[in-house]
């Protein structure tokens, strides 16, 4: 007998998907399981957003923050590969 543990399916990862859950492409139910972004080959883990159609991603840039206390963002532009870990 093998056991086997019960495994939610993963929703299919969104072409655009934000870590804020302000923003319109937040997806709550991607973010139950482990997402990794791959950014022109190596592993990224401080993507704040990404976009596979286009090919960014915006991480924080630095230290510095905007008034209200997040991050400020710069976009990168190469191969982007989104998965589920």
């Amino acid at each position: 007998m093998t056991d086997t543990l019960p495994t939610t399916p993963r929703p299919p990862l969104p072409d655009r998907l934000s870590v804020d859950p302000r923003s319109p492409h937040h997806v709550a139910g991607v973010f139950e399981h482990d997402v990794g972004i791959r950014f022109n080959g190596k592993e990224r883990f401080d993507v704040e957003e990404y976009c596979l159609s286009e090919g960014w991603i915006k991480v924080p840039a630095g230290r510095a923050v905007d008034r209200k206390g997040r991050p400020l963002t710069i976009k990168l532009k190469g191969s982007v590969e989104a998965f589920y870990r």
